[in-house]
């Protein structure tokens, strides 16, 4: 009986972690999602304070990493809190699909890869619905949307751009930051639609960047900024450099992550120029 009532104490304490609370502003909206065992997934949305009538807004479809879009205490993880104010500020109406919650997981880190409910491939079909989602509004411009995601969510980026994904046809530039490249660098039939760019360290081992390496050297419209000595999770605010253990797809279950400020520094102004041309 004690046995029954600790379980019980810890599942809801587990609920209640994975319990997202989205900070003022982003609004949350269930999507149906094709040929998938989730009947849907929920985006929070968020759009810039100042916007003339009857204007339509650029749009950001950003694509959260393994670790999921919020943290254990239900908090949007503050990789992404910091680009959202970003976007914002810009002028940009910004869209998070949570590809987990919805799916009874909060991280995929930790996990094998035979083991995850949801990998990057099947993300793509998230993108899609997502901006099916955003052509549906009449103040979000669909000519102009980009898709930037960071790590699990850059992987899922590469997928999405294939020509074959439904996703790619809608896409004005897409960033992927520290992606998985080894699926498809040496793929025979990968190719991707809108201007794609690559943002990654070269001490990347988590990620490392040698498939990816492989992948531009196959597809040279493909953009690919590495920056020297910086690793997984770079572009992070006021995250200390350190080695994450417990990991499931690297060798030894360990990786360096951390802030690399100049690395940081570069990224944002790449991004920000890169959305500033796409968007004008």
């Amino acid at each position: 009986m004690w046995r029954r009532f600790c379980a019980g104490i810890l599942l809801m304490t587990s609920l209640a972690a994975q319990a997202p609370s989205p900070p003022p502003g982003l609004q949350p909206v269930d999507l149906p999602v094709r040929n998938d065992k989730t009947p849907a997934i929920r985006i929070y949305v968020a759009r810039p304070a100042a916007v003339a009538p009857g204007a339509k807004v650029p749009v950001v479809l950003a694509l959260h990493g393994c670790g999921g879009l919020f943290n254990v205490k239900g908090n949007i993880i503050a990789r992404e809190r910091d680009w959202l104010a970003r976007f914002l500020a810009a002028g940009y109406a910004v869209v998070y699909p949570d590809s987990f919650n919805p799916r009874g997981v909060r991280e995929v880190c930790t996990l094998k890869a035979n083991e995850r409910p949801i990998n990057p491939r099947g993300r793509a079909e998230d993108v899609a619905a997502t901006l099916d989602w955003i052509k549906s509004q009449p103040d979000l411009d669909a000519a102009r949307i980009a898709l930037i995601g960071w790590s699990h969510g850059g992987s899922t980026t590469l997928w999405s751009v294939d020509k074959a994904a439904r996703a790619a046809a809608n896409l004005k530039i897409a960033i992927a930051f520290y992606p998985g490249c080894r699926p498809l660098a040496n793929s025979a039939t990968w190719s991707p639609a809108p201007p794609l760019t690559i943002l990654i360290g070269d001490a990347d081992d988590w990620t490392p960047i040698a498939p990816c390496r492989e992948l531009v050297a196959r597809h040279p419209a493909v953009k690919m900024i590495e920056y020297p000595g910086a690793v997984h999770g770079f572009d992070a605010p006021n995250s200390p450099l350190r080695t994450r253990k417990g990991l499931g797809l690297t060798k030894d279950g360990t990786a360096k992550v951390g802030t690399d400020p100049i690395a940081r520094a570069a990224a944002i102004d790449e991004v920000m120029k890169r959305l500033g041309d796409a968007f004008k």
